[in-house]
């Protein structure tokens, strides 16, 4: 073993955006934040998450059906409550968060760039842009680009 950390989301405490991290502070981040983003919506029928559907959001002409989910304490994911926003063919368009460990910093993630992968829409693209007072994303503002080449299920 080369580095651990025993405790790593309470080495955040205090962080905010300009806080420089460590290598385990990203490998921290990455791990549970991408864990997340490849499980949706998938996770949210594990036990103990809470959802619950709330007013629909209209974004460039489309209506989306919203879902806030709760996440249980033992799951590490940006924070305990998320919102993720449906289009009418049912998959994902967006999702929104606080990064408890940033300080509470918003972010919109919008999902793109679905391809069938066994019978499966999997989007390839996420897009995080940050958020302003009236819930609308701040395109100037492009925080995370995540591009997905390839998605394989295996039954191993």
């Amino acid at each position: 073993m080369i580095e651990s950390r025993d405790s790593p989301r309470t080495t955040f405490a205090g962080h905010v955006n300009e806080t420089p991290w460590d290598r385990l502070h990203a490998a921290y981040f990455n791990a549970y934040a991408l864990w997340t983003y490849l499980t949706q919506p998938f996770l949210y029928a594990y036990p103990r998450f809470v959802t619950e559907e709330v007013e629909a959001w209209n974004e460039n002409g489309e209506t989306w059906r919203r879902l806030k989910v709760t996440f249980p304490d033992h799951i590490a994911s940006h924070t305990r409550q998320q919102v993720t926003y449906f289009g009418t063919d049912g998959l994902m368009r967006r999702h929104d968060y606080a990064v408890d460990v940033l300080g509470g910093a918003r972010g919109a993630n919008y999902i793109h760039g679905y391809r069938k992968v066994n019978g499966i829409s999997v989007p390839h693209q996420r897009r995080v842009y940050g958020i302003g007072a009236d819930n609308r994303h701040i395109p100037e503002t492009l925080l995370v680009s995540i591009d997905i080449a390839e998605v394989r299920f295996s039954s191993a």
